[in-house]
């Protein structure tokens, strides 16, 4: 069995995991390392009316995918090893060509995806997840996404117990070499006199969430795994518990949802068509669950190290079909409603 891991070269950590559990199940692993393509990997198509042929030629092989049975769609990195001295103009030529090139081998995969290129793209619009979510029942927090600076005073006056300030995606900026990752920051009165640079660009501002527990759901096909961390022991984790990621990696602990709010979270996994998401909740202090959102491609590896869960394995199972994937005929959630209820009325709205 031929599964395509669909990465980039800097993927050091869940490649491995990935490769050494389907190595474990019979599996070859093919690893496509994005960043490398075109200047030293090779992805010809070639179509007639008889047949279409795909072939991706990499350093440790030469592979036909029409033999694949799976492919794992991690990271897109495209054009990355292209040479600083190729000049500005046909750079960005041949991203753009290479780009198209491989978002054109994704969509003539005949095999099965996890997930598919444009059901992760339409999942990664925090949007769109916070409404069908909040029509399945999750609780989120009230939410604002402007570029009007008016608009965020007047959120900021509605909300005495605070706000929060983050981005709709995640990247970060280079400064002089050094990244540096924008966190999510609470919003001080101060703040709403320095709100110009929405000019620029528009951010989203969060009711402030009281925190129990900060939750990391990580669903693959129809299994849930579940940690949980205390982020409000030290005062720069309060508010991104990433700002103390590393010193803070042991304190990851095993926990257990309610069967509503898991049967909920497939629900949401179902309405996507996922069969991967990793899914950020907060436990408050009275007991409530409160949605923040869905990574469809989000990082686990330092949850198979701390608490330990099994996440590798589960992917690589649902990539060679030992275990259910997404759109199993008749499974039902726990308690008073079918998942296939809550699809249908969240299609229907």
């Amino acid at each position: 069995m031929n599964v395509l891991i669909v990465t980039h070269s800097r993927d050091h950590h869940c490649t491995p995991l990935i490769t050494r559990a389907l190595m474990a199940r019979g599996a070859t692993a093919w690893c496509f390392e994005t960043d490398l393509f075109p200047s030293s990997v090779q992805l010809s198509l070639h179509a007639d009316s008889q047949r279409q042929t795909l072939l991706l030629k990499t350093p440790l092989g030469l592979l036909d995918m029409s033999e694949l049975q799976s492919c794992y769609y991690r990271r897109l990195r495209i054009g990355g090893g292209i040479p600083d001295t190729v000049p500005a103009a046909y750079r960005e030529a041949a991203q753009k060509e290479s780009r198209a090139q491989v978002l054109g081998m994704l969509h003539s995969l005949d095999c099965f995806q996890l997930d598919g290129y444009e059901k992760v793209r339409r999942a990664d619009h925090k949007q769109l997840q916070l409404k069908v979510a909040a029509h399945l029942g999750l609780e989120i927090p009230d939410s604002l996404s402007t570029n009007d600076p008016q608009a965020v005073r007047e959120f900021f006056a509605a909300h005495p117990q605070g706000i929060v300030g983050k981005m709709l995606s995640s990247f970060a900026i280079y400064e002089q070499g050094q990244e540096k990752v924008m966190f999510t920051n609470r919003i001080r009165p101060e703040d709403l006199d320095h709100l110009a640079g929405l000019r620029h660009g528009p951010m989203t501002f969060q009711a402030l969430v009281p925190k129990a527990l900060e939750l990391r759901v990580t669903i693959v096909g129809e299994q849930v795994f579940v940690a949980a961390i205390d982020s409000q022991v030290n005062e720069r984790s309060q508010t991104d518990w990433r700002r103390e990621g590393r010193r803070m990696l042991r304190d990851w602990q095993h926990h257990t949802l309610p069967a509503d709010v898991q049967a909920r979270l497939l629900a949401l996994m179902d309405a996507f068509g996922l069969n991967y998401g990793a899914i950020d909740l907060i436990l408050t202090p009275d007991g409530r669950h409160v949605f923040l959102e869905l990574n469809p491609a989000g990082e686990f590896m330092w949850l198979e190290q701390h608490p330990g869960l099994p996440i590798a394995d589960a992917l690589a199972d649902v990539l060679i079909g030992n275990a259910p994937r997404r759109g199993t005929p008749g499974l039902q959630a726990p308690g008073f409603f079918t998942r296939d209820k809550l699809v249908q009325e969240v299609q229907a709205a």
